[in-house]
Protein backbone atom coordinates (compact mmCIF):
# COMPACT_ATOMS: atom_id res chain seq x y z
CA UNK A 1 0.00 0.00 0.00
CA UNK A 2 1.42 3.37 -0.75
CA UNK A 3 2.26 5.21 2.34
CA UNK A 4 0.47 8.83 0.92
CA UNK A 5 -3.14 7.42 -0.24
CA UNK A 6 -4.45 10.14 -3.10
CA UNK A 7 -7.61 10.46 -4.21
CA UNK A 8 -6.83 7.26 -7.41
CA UNK A 9 -6.09 5.03 -4.35
CA UNK A 10 -9.13 5.49 -2.59
CA UNK A 11 -11.27 5.85 -5.47
CA UNK A 12 -9.70 2.38 -6.94
CA UNK A 13 -11.35 0.43 -3.57
CA UNK A 14 -14.67 1.01 -5.50
CA UNK A 15 -18.00 0.11 -3.33
CA UNK A 16 -15.56 -0.37 0.11
CA UNK A 17 -14.21 3.04 0.12
CA UNK A 18 -17.54 4.90 -0.73
CA UNK A 19 -18.24 4.83 2.81
CA UNK A 20 -15.10 6.71 3.78
CA UNK A 21 -15.34 9.40 1.25
CA UNK A 22 -19.03 10.06 2.45
CA UNK A 23 -18.47 13.07 4.01
CA UNK A 24 -20.81 15.35 5.76
CA UNK A 25 -22.31 18.70 4.58
CA UNK A 26 -19.43 20.85 6.37
CA UNK A 27 -16.73 18.36 4.66
CA UNK A 28 -14.84 17.55 1.39
CA UNK A 29 -14.60 14.82 -0.59
CA UNK A 30 -11.78 12.84 -2.08
CA UNK A 31 -8.34 13.64 -0.84
CA UNK A 32 -9.37 17.39 0.18
CA UNK A 33 -9.10 17.80 4.01
CA UNK A 34 -12.29 17.34 5.96
CA UNK A 35 -13.12 19.69 8.72
CA UNK A 36 -14.74 17.63 10.85
CA UNK A 37 -13.32 14.25 11.64
CA UNK A 38 -15.67 11.95 13.17
CA UNK A 39 -14.57 9.44 15.37
CA UNK A 40 -16.58 6.47 16.89
CA UNK A 41 -14.83 5.13 20.08
CA UNK A 42 -14.99 1.15 20.98
CA UNK A 43 -14.04 0.31 24.41
CA UNK A 44 -14.32 3.47 27.13
CA UNK A 45 -13.09 2.01 29.90
CA UNK A 46 -10.53 3.77 31.42
CA UNK A 47 -8.02 3.79 28.95
CA UNK A 48 -10.76 4.28 26.15
CA UNK A 49 -12.38 7.81 28.63
CA UNK A 50 -9.09 8.99 28.55
CA UNK A 51 -8.39 8.81 24.78
CA UNK A 52 -11.80 9.90 24.48
CA UNK A 53 -11.00 13.01 26.80
CA UNK A 54 -8.29 13.92 24.57
CA UNK A 55 -9.92 13.34 21.11
CA UNK A 56 -12.46 16.29 22.61
CA UNK A 57 -9.28 18.44 22.86
CA UNK A 58 -8.22 18.40 19.02
CA UNK A 59 -9.93 21.13 16.69
CA UNK A 60 -12.29 19.87 14.58
CA UNK A 61 -13.15 16.62 16.17
CA UNK A 62 -16.42 15.19 16.76
CA UNK A 63 -17.25 11.99 19.08
CA UNK A 64 -20.54 10.33 17.06
CA UNK A 65 -20.72 7.33 18.50
CA UNK A 66 -19.07 5.16 21.44
CA UNK A 67 -19.30 1.27 22.23
CA UNK A 68 -18.56 -0.89 25.13
CA UNK A 69 -20.22 -4.42 26.71
CA UNK A 70 -20.89 -2.21 30.02
CA UNK A 71 -23.78 -0.01 30.19
CA UNK A 72 -22.23 2.39 32.68
CA UNK A 73 -18.84 3.02 30.72
CA UNK A 74 -20.77 3.97 27.52
CA UNK A 75 -22.83 6.24 29.60
CA UNK A 76 -20.02 7.85 31.61
CA UNK A 77 -18.65 8.35 27.65
CA UNK A 78 -21.74 9.77 26.38
CA UNK A 79 -21.72 11.89 29.57
CA UNK A 80 -17.92 13.22 29.14
CA UNK A 81 -18.88 13.81 24.96
CA UNK A 82 -21.97 15.95 26.04
CA UNK A 83 -20.49 18.23 28.63
CA UNK A 84 -17.58 18.92 26.47
CA UNK A 85 -19.48 19.54 23.31
CA UNK A 86 -23.25 19.95 23.96
CA UNK A 87 -23.98 16.71 21.31
CA UNK A 88 -24.66 13.28 23.10
CA UNK A 89 -23.12 10.03 21.12
CA UNK A 90 -24.99 6.96 19.83
CA UNK A 91 -24.47 3.90 22.18
CA UNK A 92 -23.63 1.00 21.21
CA UNK A 93 -23.95 -1.92 24.40
CA UNK A 94 -25.53 -4.79 22.90
CA UNK A 95 -22.93 -7.60 22.96
CA UNK A 96 -19.52 -8.50 22.00
CA UNK A 97 -20.27 -7.72 18.30
CA UNK A 98 -22.36 -4.56 18.78
CA UNK A 99 -19.42 -2.75 17.63
CA UNK A 100 -20.19 -3.69 14.06
CA UNK A 101 -23.38 -1.48 14.01
CA UNK A 102 -21.17 1.27 15.41
CA UNK A 103 -18.35 0.90 12.37
CA UNK A 104 -21.22 0.30 9.72
CA UNK A 105 -22.98 3.94 10.43
CA UNK A 106 -22.37 6.33 7.54
CA UNK A 107 -21.47 9.52 9.60
CA UNK A 108 -18.15 8.29 10.57
CA UNK A 109 -14.78 9.12 9.32
CA UNK A 110 -13.06 6.78 11.49
CA UNK A 111 -13.11 3.54 14.31
CA UNK A 112 -10.99 3.82 17.45
CA UNK A 113 -10.93 0.92 19.75
CA UNK A 114 -9.55 0.68 23.32
CA UNK A 115 -10.90 -3.07 24.05
CA UNK A 116 -8.88 -5.58 25.67
CA UNK A 117 -6.38 -7.33 23.24
CA UNK A 118 -7.97 -9.80 22.03
CA UNK A 119 -10.89 -7.71 20.13
CA UNK A 120 -8.49 -4.88 18.17
CA UNK A 121 -8.07 -7.19 15.31
CA UNK A 122 -11.87 -7.83 14.70
CA UNK A 123 -12.59 -3.99 15.81
CA UNK A 124 -9.79 -2.88 13.05
CA UNK A 125 -10.78 -5.31 10.53
CA UNK A 126 -14.61 -4.28 10.95
CA UNK A 127 -13.46 -0.26 10.51
CA UNK A 128 -11.31 -0.98 7.75
CA UNK A 129 -14.23 -3.25 5.36
CA UNK A 130 -16.75 -0.59 6.19
CA UNK A 131 -14.50 1.86 4.92
CA UNK A 132 -13.59 3.85 8.22
CA UNK A 133 -9.88 4.74 9.22
CA UNK A 134 -8.62 2.48 12.14
CA UNK A 135 -7.21 3.56 15.31
CA UNK A 136 -6.10 0.62 17.89
CA UNK A 137 -4.89 0.60 20.84
CA UNK A 138 -1.58 -1.76 21.10
CA UNK A 139 -0.76 -4.57 19.84
CA UNK A 140 -2.92 -4.10 16.96
CA UNK A 141 -2.56 -8.20 16.79
CA UNK A 142 -2.14 -11.21 18.86
CA UNK A 143 -1.50 -13.95 16.32
CA UNK A 144 0.61 -13.97 13.06
CA UNK A 145 -2.48 -14.69 10.99
CA UNK A 146 -3.57 -11.52 12.48
CA UNK A 147 -1.22 -9.49 11.65
CA UNK A 148 -1.55 -10.70 8.54
CA UNK A 149 -4.96 -9.97 7.82
CA UNK A 150 -4.51 -6.54 9.20
CA UNK A 151 -2.21 -6.09 6.26
CA UNK A 152 -4.03 -7.89 3.69
CA UNK A 153 -7.36 -6.22 4.47
CA UNK A 154 -5.61 -2.68 4.39
CA UNK A 155 -3.95 -3.57 1.07
CA UNK A 156 -7.23 -4.39 0.02
CA UNK A 157 -9.52 -1.86 1.09
CA UNK A 158 -7.07 1.52 0.45
CA UNK A 159 -7.31 2.14 4.07
CA UNK A 160 -5.25 2.53 6.20
CA UNK A 161 -5.03 1.62 10.11
CA UNK A 162 -2.78 3.30 13.05
CA UNK A 163 -1.82 1.21 15.87
CA UNK A 164 -1.59 4.03 18.44
CA UNK A 165 1.69 3.24 19.62
CA UNK A 166 1.96 6.68 22.19
CA UNK A 167 5.53 5.72 23.33
CA UNK A 168 6.96 6.91 19.48
CA UNK A 169 5.89 10.08 20.48
CA UNK A 170 7.81 10.47 23.74
CA UNK A 171 9.70 13.72 23.95
CA UNK A 172 12.95 12.10 24.67
CA UNK A 173 12.33 9.82 21.80
CA UNK A 174 11.51 12.02 19.07
CA UNK A 175 14.36 14.22 20.25
CA UNK A 176 16.49 10.97 19.22
CA UNK A 177 14.93 10.51 16.27
CA UNK A 178 16.27 13.59 15.38
CA UNK A 179 19.60 13.43 16.44
CA UNK A 180 19.91 9.97 14.51
CA UNK A 181 18.63 11.55 11.34
CA UNK A 182 21.12 14.71 11.58
CA UNK A 183 23.67 11.62 12.26
CA UNK A 184 24.92 12.43 15.75
CA UNK A 185 25.38 8.95 16.53
CA UNK A 186 26.68 7.50 13.13
CA UNK A 187 25.47 4.75 12.09
CA UNK A 188 23.04 2.76 14.43
CA UNK A 189 24.57 -0.72 15.67
CA UNK A 190 22.45 -1.47 18.51
CA UNK A 191 19.06 -0.52 20.70
CA UNK A 192 17.76 -1.75 23.85
CA UNK A 193 14.74 -1.46 25.47
CA UNK A 194 12.17 -2.92 27.34
CA UNK A 195 8.70 -2.47 29.30
CA UNK A 196 9.28 -2.77 32.60
CA UNK A 197 6.40 -1.83 34.30
CA UNK A 198 5.16 -3.03 37.98
CA UNK A 199 1.61 -3.08 36.65
CA UNK A 200 0.36 -6.24 38.60
CA UNK A 201 -2.89 -4.26 39.92
CA UNK A 202 -3.85 -4.73 36.19
CA UNK A 203 -3.48 -8.28 36.35
CA UNK A 204 -5.16 -9.00 39.92
CA UNK A 205 -8.29 -6.82 41.28
CA UNK A 206 -8.28 -5.72 44.67
CA UNK A 207 -11.28 -7.82 44.65
CA UNK A 208 -9.64 -11.24 43.93
CA UNK A 209 -10.43 -11.68 40.76
CA UNK A 210 -8.43 -12.43 37.37
CA UNK A 211 -8.83 -9.61 35.47
CA UNK A 212 -8.14 -9.73 31.40
CA UNK A 213 -4.71 -9.21 31.06
CA UNK A 214 -4.06 -11.62 33.93
CA UNK A 215 -6.04 -14.07 31.81
CA UNK A 216 -3.67 -13.68 29.27
CA UNK A 217 -0.36 -14.05 31.59
CA UNK A 218 -2.05 -17.39 33.12
CA UNK A 219 -1.78 -18.62 29.19
CA UNK A 220 1.29 -17.36 27.39
CA UNK A 221 4.89 -17.27 27.68
CA UNK A 222 6.87 -14.89 26.56
CA UNK A 223 6.65 -10.91 25.29
CA UNK A 224 3.03 -9.89 25.53
CA UNK A 225 3.20 -6.56 25.60
CA UNK A 226 5.92 -5.72 22.96
CA UNK A 227 5.16 -2.42 21.33
CA UNK A 228 6.12 0.20 23.99
CA UNK A 229 9.84 -0.08 23.19
CA UNK A 230 10.09 -1.84 20.13
CA UNK A 231 8.27 1.81 18.32
CA UNK A 232 10.59 3.92 19.07
CA UNK A 233 13.69 1.64 18.10
CA UNK A 234 12.10 0.26 14.54
CA UNK A 235 12.05 4.30 13.99
CA UNK A 236 15.31 4.62 14.95
CA UNK A 237 16.74 1.86 12.89
CA UNK A 238 14.40 2.26 9.80
CA UNK A 239 12.61 -1.30 10.20
CA UNK A 240 10.71 -1.64 7.33
CA UNK A 241 11.92 1.37 5.57
CA UNK A 242 15.54 0.42 4.93
CA UNK A 243 16.17 -2.52 6.89
CA UNK A 244 13.99 -5.23 8.28
CA UNK A 245 13.69 -7.92 11.14
CA UNK A 246 14.56 -10.97 10.37
CA UNK A 247 14.26 -13.42 13.58
CA UNK A 248 14.65 -13.51 17.31
CA UNK A 249 15.72 -15.80 19.28
CA UNK A 250 13.10 -15.23 23.62
CA UNK A 251 13.71 -16.91 26.92
CA UNK A 252 11.75 -16.46 30.09
CA UNK A 253 12.59 -16.51 33.91
CA UNK A 254 10.12 -18.43 36.26
CA UNK A 255 6.53 -17.58 36.79
CA UNK A 256 6.71 -16.47 40.45
CA UNK A 257 5.21 -12.29 40.60
CA UNK A 258 1.46 -12.90 39.88
CA UNK A 259 1.26 -15.68 43.09
CA UNK A 260 3.13 -13.48 45.67
CA UNK A 261 1.63 -10.55 44.62
CA UNK A 262 -2.30 -12.53 45.29
CA UNK A 263 -0.39 -14.61 48.22
CA UNK A 264 0.58 -11.07 50.28
CA UNK A 265 -2.62 -9.32 49.19
CA UNK A 266 -5.28 -12.43 50.19
CA UNK A 267 -3.63 -14.36 51.76
CA UNK A 268 -1.15 -18.15 50.52
CA UNK A 269 -4.51 -19.73 50.36
CA UNK A 270 -6.48 -17.77 47.83
CA UNK A 271 -7.32 -19.55 44.66
CA UNK A 272 -5.10 -16.90 42.79
CA UNK A 273 -1.83 -17.67 45.25
CA UNK A 274 -2.35 -21.07 44.51
CA UNK A 275 -2.59 -20.69 40.65
CA UNK A 276 0.38 -21.58 38.24
CA UNK A 277 0.86 -18.85 35.41
CA UNK A 278 2.66 -19.32 31.91
CA UNK A 279 3.80 -16.06 31.56
CA UNK A 280 7.54 -15.45 33.54
CA UNK A 281 8.11 -12.83 35.33
CA UNK A 282 11.33 -11.43 32.87
CA UNK A 283 11.27 -11.80 29.09
CA UNK A 284 14.41 -11.35 27.26
CA UNK A 285 14.41 -11.13 23.48
CA UNK A 286 17.37 -11.13 21.14
CA UNK A 287 16.33 -9.52 17.41
CA UNK A 288 18.35 -9.41 14.23
CA UNK A 289 17.92 -7.35 11.46
CA UNK A 290 18.74 -7.87 7.88
CA UNK A 291 21.53 -5.77 7.80
CA UNK A 292 22.98 -6.98 10.73
CA UNK A 293 22.24 -4.79 13.52
CA UNK A 294 20.57 -5.90 16.81
CA UNK A 295 18.01 -5.54 19.31
CA UNK A 296 17.72 -6.04 23.15
CA UNK A 297 13.99 -6.40 24.32
CA UNK A 298 13.13 -7.08 27.96
CA UNK A 299 8.92 -7.80 29.56
CA UNK A 300 8.76 -7.25 33.21
CA UNK A 301 5.17 -6.09 34.39
CA UNK A 302 5.25 -8.59 37.11
CA UNK A 303 7.75 -8.02 39.57
CA UNK A 304 7.97 -4.92 42.27
CA UNK A 305 11.04 -2.24 40.07
CA UNK A 306 10.45 1.53 39.08
CA UNK A 307 9.28 2.07 35.86
CA UNK A 308 11.62 1.72 33.18
CA UNK A 309 11.70 1.60 29.30
CA UNK A 310 15.58 1.49 29.03
CA UNK A 311 16.12 3.14 25.79
CA UNK A 312 19.67 2.42 24.89
CA UNK A 313 20.30 3.85 20.94
CA UNK A 314 23.68 2.99 20.24
CA UNK A 315 25.75 3.95 17.21
CA UNK A 316 29.28 4.52 15.23
CA UNK A 317 29.60 7.54 17.07
CA UNK A 318 27.77 7.66 20.15
CA UNK A 319 25.34 6.51 22.37
CA UNK A 320 22.06 7.65 24.14
CA UNK A 321 21.13 6.01 27.86
CA UNK A 322 17.22 6.63 28.79
CA UNK A 323 17.68 5.35 32.01
CA UNK A 324 20.86 7.89 33.07
CA UNK A 325 18.82 10.64 30.53
CA UNK A 326 22.66 11.15 29.79
CA UNK A 327 24.00 10.70 25.87
CA UNK A 328 27.76 10.48 24.67
CA UNK A 329 29.06 11.64 21.34
CA UNK A 330 32.48 11.29 20.22
CA UNK A 331 34.73 14.48 19.61
CA UNK A 332 31.43 16.15 20.83
CA UNK A 333 31.04 15.59 24.59
CA UNK A 334 33.32 17.65 26.42
CA UNK A 335 34.68 15.05 28.42
CA UNK A 336 36.71 11.70 26.92
CA UNK A 337 34.51 8.67 27.77
CA UNK A 338 31.81 10.53 30.26
CA UNK A 339 27.83 10.55 29.91
CA UNK A 340 26.88 14.11 29.98
CA UNK A 341 23.37 15.00 30.73
CA UNK A 342 20.50 15.08 27.71
CA UNK A 343 18.26 18.11 28.33
CA UNK A 344 21.09 20.87 26.15
CA UNK A 345 20.54 18.20 23.31
CA UNK A 346 16.72 18.11 24.14
CA UNK A 347 16.65 21.82 23.63
CA UNK A 348 18.52 22.30 20.79
CA UNK A 349 17.43 19.02 18.84
CA UNK A 350 13.59 19.10 20.03
CA UNK A 351 11.18 17.74 17.49
CA UNK A 352 9.37 19.73 15.17
CA UNK A 353 5.93 18.16 16.77
CA UNK A 354 7.19 18.80 20.44
CA UNK A 355 8.45 22.57 19.27
CA UNK A 356 4.55 22.96 17.64
CA UNK A 357 2.37 21.14 20.01
CA UNK A 358 4.31 21.41 23.23
CA UNK A 359 1.63 23.32 25.20
CA UNK A 360 -1.41 21.88 23.83
CA UNK A 361 -0.38 18.18 24.78
CA UNK A 362 0.86 18.92 28.27
CA UNK A 363 -2.32 20.29 29.09
CA UNK A 364 -4.43 18.59 27.33
CA UNK A 365 -2.82 14.67 26.73
CA UNK A 366 -2.01 11.68 29.15
CA UNK A 367 2.03 10.26 29.07
CA UNK A 368 3.58 13.38 29.58
CA UNK A 369 1.57 14.74 26.28
CA UNK A 370 2.56 11.92 24.12
CA UNK A 371 -1.37 10.93 24.09
CA UNK A 372 -2.35 14.04 22.79
CA UNK A 373 0.30 14.38 20.14
CA UNK A 374 -0.20 10.44 18.81
CA UNK A 375 -4.43 11.23 18.63
CA UNK A 376 -3.11 14.79 16.68
CA UNK A 377 -0.97 12.71 14.16
CA UNK A 378 -3.81 9.88 13.73
CA UNK A 379 -6.85 13.09 13.20
CA UNK A 380 -4.61 14.78 10.53
CA UNK A 381 -3.78 12.12 8.43
CA UNK A 382 -7.92 11.26 8.63
CA UNK A 383 -9.01 14.85 7.96
CA UNK A 384 -6.02 15.31 5.52
CA UNK A 385 -6.41 11.63 3.82
CA UNK A 386 -3.39 10.48 3.92
CA UNK A 387 -1.39 7.50 5.03
CA UNK A 388 -0.95 7.60 8.73
CA UNK A 389 3.02 8.02 10.27
CA UNK A 390 2.73 4.40 11.74
CA UNK A 391 1.10 2.31 9.10
CA UNK A 392 -0.24 -1.20 9.02
CA UNK A 393 2.94 -3.01 8.59
CA UNK A 394 4.42 -0.92 11.22
CA UNK A 395 1.78 -2.22 13.37
CA UNK A 396 2.08 -5.41 11.84
CA UNK A 397 5.54 -6.18 12.29
CA UNK A 398 5.76 -4.67 16.09
CA UNK A 399 3.08 -6.97 17.19
CA UNK A 400 3.55 -9.85 15.89
CA UNK A 401 6.79 -10.22 18.50
CA UNK A 402 3.62 -11.30 21.03
CA UNK A 403 3.35 -14.61 18.77
CA UNK A 404 7.14 -14.91 17.50
CA UNK A 405 8.40 -14.93 21.32
CA UNK A 406 5.62 -17.53 22.59
CA UNK A 407 7.27 -19.45 20.03
CA UNK A 408 10.52 -19.25 20.98
CA UNK A 409 10.40 -19.87 24.45
CA UNK A 410 8.26 -22.69 23.98
CA UNK A 411 11.27 -24.44 22.00
CA UNK A 412 13.67 -23.43 24.55
CA UNK A 413 14.82 -20.56 22.63
CA UNK A 414 14.83 -21.08 19.23
CA UNK A 415 15.22 -18.65 16.74
CA UNK A 416 11.80 -17.84 15.05
CA UNK A 417 11.36 -15.64 11.83
CA UNK A 418 10.18 -12.45 11.42
CA UNK A 419 7.31 -12.42 8.12
CA UNK A 420 7.97 -9.58 5.79
CA UNK A 421 4.67 -7.93 5.68
CA UNK A 422 6.28 -5.10 3.78
CA UNK A 423 6.83 -8.33 1.07
CA UNK A 424 10.08 -6.84 -0.41
CA UNK A 425 9.09 -2.88 0.15
CA UNK A 426 11.15 -2.39 2.89
CA UNK A 427 14.39 -1.97 0.51
CA UNK A 428 12.99 0.97 -0.87
CA UNK A 429 10.22 2.40 1.65
CA UNK A 430 12.03 6.35 2.59
CA UNK A 431 12.37 6.58 6.60
CA UNK A 432 10.11 8.05 8.77
CA UNK A 433 10.26 12.45 8.36
CA UNK A 434 10.97 14.64 11.51
CA UNK A 435 8.28 17.21 10.55
CA UNK A 436 6.38 18.99 12.67
CA UNK A 437 2.44 19.47 13.25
Amino acid sequence: MDRLLGRRTFLRTGATMTAALAIGADSTKGDTPVKTVRVGMVGVGSRGASLTNTLLQIPGVEVTAVCDIREEHAKAAQDLVEKSSGRRPASYTKGERDFENLCHRDDLDAVITATPWEWHTPVMLCAMRAGKYGGTEVPAGLTVQECWDLVKTSEETGVPCMMLENVNYFQNVLTVLRMVREGLFGEMLHCEAGYQHDVRFVHISDQGELLWRGVHAAAKNGNLYPTHPIGPIAWWMNINRGDRFTYLTSMSAPARGLKAYAAAKFGADHPLARKDYALGDINTTLIKTELGKTVTLYYDSCTPRPYDLIFRAQGTKGIYMGTLDKVFLEGVSPEHEQYEPFAPYQEKYAHPLWKDLETEAKKNGGHGGCDYIVIYEFIKAVRNRTQTPQDMYDAATWSVIVPLTIESVAKQSAPVEFPDFTRGKWKTNPPVSVTGA
